[in-house]
């Protein structure tokens, strides 16, 4: 197995993968972004770096002897007037300035190209830890009912549609209606507000109603950044007076899977994976 380099941000994401190649014996080394990573992950090997310091993270790699890197975990879009940047991170400024005005998506892309120019293989999540994946079918013992599936095709298809726009990648749809789209706020704001619209527009836990999709940006690379849940989207859409969480099936992480799947029949949830935008 190849050693790999985690660019871990934010989130249980790169917990999650550290823990994984511990456990499958894979060799591993961490770039910990400043502000970014868990201090849960300091017991791993590697370093903490800026934003900025790219120099820094491949000397590093490169010292550790990674052959391959991998970008997971929520990343906060840079103050670019405030950023410490070395000699390397300085000369990709200007890419990275431009890949940032073409949304989220464009900046990771041009970053994961930085570290293939330096001869490091990319691999996703997805690629490093199989069964984060989101199955086709019920990941818990609910199914969707025929209302509920309308709603998922409605809020599948405008998620593709936000996402073409790089706005976000979830969409809450109840009884037809689209409740919210997520932008820079994140799903568990966006959940947060979708419990605060009045009752007559959405579920509540005694009648749920409504559903959670959560798809890819069309034009995104699937090595970086894919729609993530786990059991606090799970207690933030149950909350929410939702029926149910659908994401296509391969192209969804789900951290901590049985824990969502216990947690969803606990709250009468379903979390469906389906074989594309059209359920």
């Amino acid at each position: 197995m190849r050693k790999l380099g985690l660019i871990a941000g934010g989130g249980e994401l790169p917990i999650d993968l550290a823990q994984y190649c511990r456990s499958a014996g894979r060799p591993l080394f961490l770039i910990r972004l400043r502000g970014c990573a868990d201090q849960r992950l300091a017991e791993f090997p590697g370093v903490e770096t800026g934003l900025g310091e790219l120099g820094k993270a491949i000397d590093a790699l490169r010292a550790s002897g990674c052959q391959a890197v991998c970008l997971a975990g929520t990343v906060a879009r840079p103050d670019f007037r405030d950023l410490k940047v070395d000699a390397r991170g300085l000369a990709a400024l200007p890419g990275v300035i431009k890949a940032a005005r073409l949304g989220d998506s464009g900046l990771l892309s041009f970053l994961l190209s930085q570290f293939e120019a330096e001869g490091f293989a990319v691999e996703g999540a997805h690629q490093v830890m199989a069964e984060l994946c989101l199955p086709r079918g019920p990941l818990g013992r609910l199914r969707a009912e025929p209302p509920q599936i309308e709603d998922a095709r409605r809020a599948l298809q405008a998620a593709e549609q936000i996402g073409r726009l790089d706005i976000g990648q979830a969409v809450v749809s109840c009884d037809g209606l689209i409740l919210a789209v997520e932008a820079q706020e994140g799903t568990a704001e966006m959940l947060r507000r979708v419990a605060t619209l009045p009752q007559g527009i959405r579920g509540q836990a005694a009648a749920r109603r409504g559903v959670l999709a959560k798809a890819c940006k069309p034009q995104q690379d699937l090595r970086v950044d894919l729609p993530t849940i786990g059991p606090d989207t799970v207690r933030a859409a149950a909350a929410a007076g939702l029926a149910g969480i659908v994401g296509e099936a391969g192209r969804l992480l789900v951290i901590d899977r049985q824990a969502v799947a216990a947690l969803a029949d606990e709250l009468g949830l379903f979390v469906v994976g389906v074989a594309g935008p059209d359920p």
